[in-house]
């Protein structure tokens, strides 16, 4: 299988905004979110993102954006729970959340305090799947 040409060090992917959003009913600003899953207080600040909305314990999320991270413009709100793992074309890792209000789909981009063995857990999972050959796996 021939391999991949290097790519440019240069990124494709637009800058992040600016964080310029507020949380909370109404709009009230905060620095802190409570999950709806584990009831851990979140605090709005992490390495390497800089629109969080899941919790780093169990990376459970609330839907709160529509198209664009920070937007907060989704009139769900429902819980949305950690469904798998995928890899970016750069290598970085995103969580996809599955909605259980609505069944959305989307991708959020994993920060730098987020649990390691719950995310290595989702990562390993499809392995653990009797369902799927394993050697079908490692081919890929």
């Amino acid at each position: 299988m021939p391999r991949r040409k290097p790519r440019p060090q240069q990124s494709r992917r637009r800058p992040q905004r600016v964080k310029d959003v507020l949380h909370g009913p109404g709009g009230a600003g905060g620095d802190a979110f409570r999950c709806v899953g584990c009831r851990l207080d979140v605090p709005l600040v992490a390495p390497g993102t800089g629109h969080r909305n899941h919790c780093p314990h169990c990376l459970s999320s609330r839907h709160v954006d529509r198209r664009i991270p920070g937007d907060r413009a989704a009139d769900c709100g429902g819980r949305m729970t950690a469904l798998s793992l995928s890899v970016r074309q750069d290598g970085e890792w995103a969580i996809i959340h599955h909605c259980l209000s609505c069944g959305e789909l989307s991708a959020n981009r994993i920060a730098g305090d987020d649990n390691a063995l719950a995310l290595m857990r989702m990562a390993v999972r499809p392995l653990a799947d009797t369902r799927v050959p394993v050697r079908a796996l490692l081919a890929l």
